[in-house]
């Protein structure tokens, strides 16, 4: 999610999908404070914005960034930490990403497009300077372990030609407090499916209410699923729409406590980058809703052996396409002619 408000001035204003959609609804939120005090108000959201974890995430990244197109539109890298310890989770070594994401805010601010990028999609890594690792082709997951949130931003740069504007870090073990903050989301569970993590919850096909425990439980599964990671990586897009819906309509905006517990838990959840402002994000997109996302998956041809690996191949010509419009802001045409599959 960012901050950036006017024109380039990413200070006050941005996108926030899924995720981040936590954050866009602090944005009404404040609004309901506001009508009690503005100055307490003010004085709340500051010192939620202090309260969140921020890292470098652009460090050392100099010349050689592509450049910025669209005045207005935005770009945020959104990454899923299994990390037990946030405090270092954007530290290389430290955790996995298992989750990346790609979301663009057009210049419009009406609309989201969130694109999830296959932990497995084989792409070229910079060589990290400190680690000296990378510097060819490899699953694009390895590139945080082996230079942390700056080398996966050149990488996500370098593979897509888009400058990205902000980043933001969910840690997953956290994230579990913020939906028991919204006192758990119905998920449409799409077949029978027993966990392979203890304590092994049992889902059965059908609506299911899910706690935040078991929603990430859910949402991780993969092997038990024909379409393995990809089934995954829509679980959690469901998980993430399912998130935005609830904290909309379930009585969270109009309930204090419940929205003090729902703002603390996202604050400790995310590390963003040094200049993404969550209450001027909020306040920026306040108005999107779930049916103003767009969810899909980095274009690619499946998997293949290379190099003794089973990766993910990426469809070099479609992926060209797709990331050219966002680069030049006409994200909705590319859809429009190249729908996401329906599920």
């Amino acid at each position: 999610m960012p901050p950036g408000r006017s024109g380039p001035t990413y200070r006050g204003g941005r996108p926030r999908p899924r995720w981040g959609r936590i954050f866009l609804v602090s944005g009404v939120v404040l609004l309901v404070l506001a009508l009690i005090g503005a100055g307490g108000a003010y004085t709340y959201y500051q010192n939620l914005n202090n309260d969140v974890r921020r890292t470098d995430a652009f460090a050392g990244i100099t010349g050689g960034r592509p450049a910025k197109t669209v005045d207005g539109a935005l770009n945020i890298l959104m990454l899923g930490s299994d990390s037990r310890d946030p405090e270092n989770a954007d530290k290389p070594g430290n955790a996995r990403t298992d989750t990346l994401i790609v979301a663009h805010i057009p210049a419009s601010h009406d609309k989201a497009y969130l694109i999830s990028m296959p932990r497995d999609l084989y792409v070229p890594i910079p060589k990290d300077p400190k680690s000296g690792q990378g510097g060819g082709k490899a699953k694009i997951n390895a590139a945080f372990a082996w230079g942390g949130i700056p080398l996966v931003v050149r990488t996500v740069e370098g593979y897509t030609g888009l400058r990205l504007d902000h980043v933001v870090l969910i840690d997953f073990g956290g994230f579990t407090s913020v939906v028991d903050a919204l006192g758990g989301v119905d998920l449409n569970i799409e077949q029978d499916v027993k966990s392979i993590h203890q304590p092994f919850r049992q889902f059965k096909k059908g609506v299911m209410h899910l706690d935040g425990a078991a929603a990430l439980d859910y949402a991780r599964q993969r092997k038990q699923f024909p379409e393995g990671d990809f089934a995954r990586m829509r679980h959690q897009q469901e998980l993430m729409k399912a998130i935005m819906d609830k904290a909309v309509s379930g009585g969270t905006l109009s309930n204090p406590m419940k929205l003090n517990s729902f703002l603390k838990a996202a604050t400790k959840a995310v590390t963003v980058d040094q200049d993404l402002s969550p209450v001027d994000l909020a306040l920026q997109f306040r108005n999107i809703r779930s049916q103003d996302l767009t969810f899909s998956v980095s274009p690619h041809q499946g998997s293949k052996i290379i190099n003794g690996e089973d990766v993910v191949v990426p469809d070099e010509t479609k992926a060209k396409g797709l990331y050219e419009a966002i680069k030049n802001d006409k994200a909705g045409e590319w859809f429009a002619a190249n729908p996401p599959p329906a599920k």
